[in-house]
C-alpha cells in the first residue's frame, strides 16, 4: 500500500505540474496577479486537486482495511484511514490488533505525502507570484 500509495501521489503531482507547464498554461500564468480572482481561482483549483489525491490515497487504504476485516464496515474504515493518513491517529480501537502497525505505516507515510503537497503547492504559487 505505501508503494502504491507514492505511485499514485508522484503520478498525480506529475500529471498536475505536467498540466499547469503546457505552453497555454505558462502563457496564462503569466498574466495572473496572485490576489486577482483569476489566481484566486488558480490557487482553489491546485489546492482541490491535492485535496482529491489525498483523498484517492485515504480511500484505498480504508477498502484495504475494509476488505481483510481489520475494521467493521465502509464507515469505519475510512474514519480510522483518515484519522491515521492526517497523523491525528486518536486512538487504535477502531482497528483489529494485528493491523495496527499498518495504520501506524499510514500515518508514515500520510505525514510524507502532505510535505510533498505542500513543498509543490508552493512551487505552484511561486509561479504565478513572480510574475
Amino acid at each position: 500500500m505505501v508503494v502504491l500509495c507514492v505511485i499514485v501521489h508522484g503520478f498525480g503531482l506529475f500529471g498536475l505540474n505536467r498540466t499547469l507547464r503546457s505552453e497555454t498554461a505558462i502563457e496564462r500564468m503569466r498574466h495572473i496577479k496572485p490576489f486577482s480572482p483569476r489566481g484566486v481561482l488558480f490557487t482553489l483549483g491546485v489546492v482541490i486537486a491535492i485535496i482529491a489525491l489525498h483523498g484517492i490515497e485515504i480511500w484505498a487504504f480504508a477498502l484495504v482495511f475494509m476488505k481483510v476485516g481489520a475494521t467493521q464496515g465502509l464507515e469505519a474504515s475510512l474514519y480510522f484511514s483518515t484519522i491515521s493518513y492526517s497523523t491525528v491517529g486518536y486512538n487504535d480501537l477502531h482497528i483489529a490488533p494485528n493491523w495496527r502497525l499498518m495504520g501506524a505505516f499510514e500515518s508514515i507515510l500520510g505525514m510524507l505525502l502532505l510535505g510533498w503537497s505542500t513543498s509543490f503547492f508552493f512551487r505552484m504559487l511561486s509561479r504565478i507570484d513572480a510574475h
